[in-house]
């Protein structure tokens, strides 16, 4: 697994602290770059983009040539997992994915055990094709889904803005829901060690909608589901290096990096400061977690913002990011700013 210590995003995931944060955003390959777009347009459809190695790759390193981040992540997305798992999936204009419904223990039986990583085989190449283009001082992140928010899409066949569906089948039919959070769990570790493998210094497991769930469905469908996949690829790699991101957890954090062995969280926005810096970043670095939208806002609230992460997390190990994705109406010159104010 290529790795350096001189990349400052692995050196904090490592356990140093860093004088001026690294720094990356998530989404950082999107809608909100002009040259972004073109590629898009080039590419036809969301997935064509995803399995074209070298537009991938290309839209992969446009934010790093452009604003010099410490880390790219592979441009991908979270559900090529259950298109490997040969579910239908697609992206409609405006409305998001669209899934075959697994909402009922019949359709559950239908799910195939084993994903066709051939299929997944250009996420590998663009992989392949961005570390070699990469800078030594720049990491490559490569990630997954957590298993409880892709099975959210896979149980109601879209996004819904609770996940209703699917907490009713895993209250409805536990055993049933288990099936698809195991198979995910299997082929997910499977996925990111061929990521590994492909060139990524580090991992992320991104849990989008974990912060729907209480508290003892949190520690069955968010956190159990996250250790299994972190011990499956410290099987293989026992150096690696991987961030969670369970969004809307709070207070649930410390349990979930306790249990789950991941080197850094990622944190939203609604984080509580000194709570963070008591229960979690004293085990693990922290990553974020600017609100996208003062990114949108600019000027002296940005300026606010930013000092109010960094005077309260950058003492300790600091990943420097946004609380969730970078929204696509967001001005270049307020990321630009952004950078300035944390480099500065």
């Amino acid at each position: 697994m290529p790795q350096s210590s001189t990349k400052p995003f692995i050196d904090v995931l490592s356990g140093q602290r860093q004088s001026v944060p690294p720094m990356w955003m998530m989404r950082q390959a999107g809608r909100y770059l002009p040259e972004y777009r073109e590629v898009r347009a080039k590419a036809g459809g969301f997935l064509d983009l995803c399995f074209n190695p070298e537009l991938a790759a290309e839209v992969t390193l446009q934010p790093i040539r452009k604003f010099g981040f410490d880390a790219a992540i592979i441009f991908s997305d979270i559900l090529v997992i259950p298109y490997a798992l040969g579910r239908e999936v697609r992206f409609e204009v405006g409305e998001g994915p669209r899934l075959e419904p697994l909402d009922d223990p019949a359709k559950v039986a239908t799910l195939a055990p084993r994903a066709d990583f051939g299929k997944l085989e250009p996420v590998f190449e663009a992989l392949k094709i961005v570390r070699s283009a990469l800078d030594p001082k720049v990491a490559l992140i490569g990630f997954c889904g957590a298993p409880w928010t892709v099975a959210t899409y896979m149980v109601a066949g879209h996004g819904t803005p609770d996940q209703a569906p699917a907490r009713m089948m895993a209250y409805r039919h536990p055993e049933a829901f288990s099936e698809i959070i195991d198979v995910l769990v299997d082929n997910s570790i499977q996925y990111l060690l061929a990521q590994l493998a492909a060139g990524a210094d580090a991992l992320q497991i991104f849990d989008t909608w974990a912060g729907v769930l209480p508290p003892t469905e949190f520690a069955r469908w968010t956190i159990e589901p996250t250790r299994r996949i972190v011990e499956g690829v410290r099987a293989k790699v026992p150096d690696a290096k991987i961030i969670g991101f369970p969004r809307g957890a709070g207070a649930l954090l410390p349990a979930y990096v306790e249990a789950t062995g991941v080197n850094a969280v990622s944190i939203d926005w609604t984080a509580e400061p000194a709570f963070i810096r008591e229960r979690v970043q004293s085990k693990v670095a922290v990553q974020g977690n600017l609100d996208p939208l003062v990114l949108i806002t600019g000027g002296a609230a940005l300026d606010r913002a930013v000092d109010n992460v960094l005077a309260n997390f950058a003492a300790g190990r600091l990943i420097f990011n946004l609380g969730h994705g970078i929204q696509p109406e967001t001005p270049i010159a307020h990321v630009e700013q952004m950078i300035r104010r944390v480099r500065g």
